[in-house]
């Protein structure tokens, strides 16, 4: 969870989010807030994931709760923007930061080369690509913590009054600020990891919950103590719209030799992130595979457990983006479409509790329901503005799930006679 979650988004959006909303105390609340919001969101998917314990994520959950067709969009939105793009992401950003380690080195082959070289370690089997996994994420988590305490200690180049005033104020009511969550929603994507492999957990009933509230705390601790060190380290004016922020408040901090090491620790962090997604992701495209005979090559597996076929998939969909797009444009239009479907499955908890109030849960939502209605609540509220702020995500996500719906046309089974149009799969 905790490599899923720290990788491109936290090095990275806190440049947009400055440019667009201004206040450094605003700034950092969003963290704030989208961390709390994470954490209402595991808190959701943890009872639906104990309760229904497969492979699958939101493609397995929203299937079940609502309709096969509802559960399809969401295993084809995981592809392309829950995973794939993700990657895109992360892999343009290592570019971009190896770029200001090394100047003059070309980014794009840099991008390019991530994702292949993690989608084939985890194509060797499972326990390969989890051991390097666990040892990467144990150097970032050193990272954020070392950076993030020295920079909130030390930092004094930046603006950043802690008593709010009328601007910080005025920040939190804006679209602007709604929309800047969207992009800390993405920097927060990877709360629900655990629940796409919780089918290969051994104890999940005792082992999921824990995994989705303790890795959401420290993530969220780790974000905001890292963004108050940006925040001081180095002035707006220099932060506001970059994209290697982690690379800026090193130098203001440590000097250029001081520079190079953080920013060679990012670019580790990032290549975790890549790694991440490389592994999860594919999961959920061979769970789909398992239900609709069309796809059934994605469910194929190497002799020591890794489903090759969908890594290759998800690689080539990266490698697409990658090439085509930039890390702005991904984490808009990422953050977006994520949001939609994590708020479906939230509101999948008070559906399930009314339709099937006897089915066994593990475990509870703490505070239901207000945990999932606030959860609905922001969720609507962020994704209203960014409509408003962000016009061609919502178009990039309309999209998305117009060629999804095609794709479900074409997948899905016929119905068994005398049926009709019914679901092959029942909604129970």
């Amino acid at each position: 969870m905790v490599a899923s979650m720290v990788g491109t988004g936290v090095f990275t959006t806190t440049g947009f989010l400055v440019r667009d909303i201004g206040s450094p105390v605003a700034v950092l609340l969003a963290w704030l807030v989208g961390g709390l919001l994470a954490l209402a969101g595991a808190l959701c998917y943890a009872e639906l994931a104990t309760a229904m314990p497969d492979n699958g994520g939101e493609y397995l959950l929203l299937s079940r709760i609502y309709h096969p067709a509802v559960g399809f969009l969401a295993g084809w939105v995981s592809l392309i923007v829950g995973f794939s793009a993700p990657a895109a992401a992360a892999a343009l950003a290592c570019g971009h930061y190896l770029a200001a380690l090394f100047p003059g080195m070309p980014q794009l082959p840099v991008a390019v080369l991530l994702p292949v070289v993690t989608a084939c370690l985890h194509a060797l089997g499972v326990r390969v690509g989890a051991l390097a996994q666990n040892a990467v994420t144990t150097l970032q988590i050193g990272l954020i913590l070392a950076l993030g305490t020295v920079g909130a200690i030390h930092g004094s180049d930046g603006e950043i009054e802690f008593a709010p005033g009328k601007d910080t104020l005025h920040a939190l009511g804006s679209p602007a600020f709604a929309a800047g969550l969207i992009y800390v929603g993405f920097a927060y994507s990877g709360w629900n990891a655990a629940v796409y492999l919780v089918g290969e957990l051994r104890r999940p009933a005792r082992t999921l919950p824990r995994a989705c509230i303790a890795g959401t705390l420290l993530v969220t601790a780790m974000y905001v103590l890292l963004n108050l060190a940006f925040l001081v380290s180095a002035p707006s004016e220099e932060l506001s719209g970059n994209v290697e922020v982690g690379a800026i408040a090193a130098e203001h901090l440590f000097g250029e030799a001081g520079k190079r090491m953080v920013v060679g620790l990012i670019v580790l962090g990032l290549v975790t992130t890549v790694s991440a997604l490389m592994m999860t992701g594919p999961r959920v495209y061979e769970a789909m595979a398992h239900d609709y005979a069309r796809l059934a090559r994605l469910s194929r597996r190497t002799d020591k457990g890794g489903p090759v076929v969908a890594i290759w998939l998800q690689l080539a969909v990266s490698l697409l983006m990658v090439l085509t797009t930039d890390v702005d444009t991904l984490l808009t239009y990422c953050g977006f479409t994520l949001t939609i479907f994590a708020a479906l499955v939230a509101s999948g908890v008070i559906v399930l509790r009314k339709r099937a109030p006897t089915l066994e849960r593990p475990y509870r939502t703490p505070g239901y329901p207000a945990t999932p209605l606030v959860f609905i609540g922001l969720s609507i509220w962020m994704v209203a503005h960014s409509i408003h702020t962000h016009p061609a995500a919502a178009v990039a996500g309309a999209a998305t799930l117009i060629t999804g719906w095609l794709l479900y046309l074409w997948v899905r089974p016929p119905p068994p006679a005398g049926q009709g149009n019914a679901p092959a799969r029942s909604n129970e």
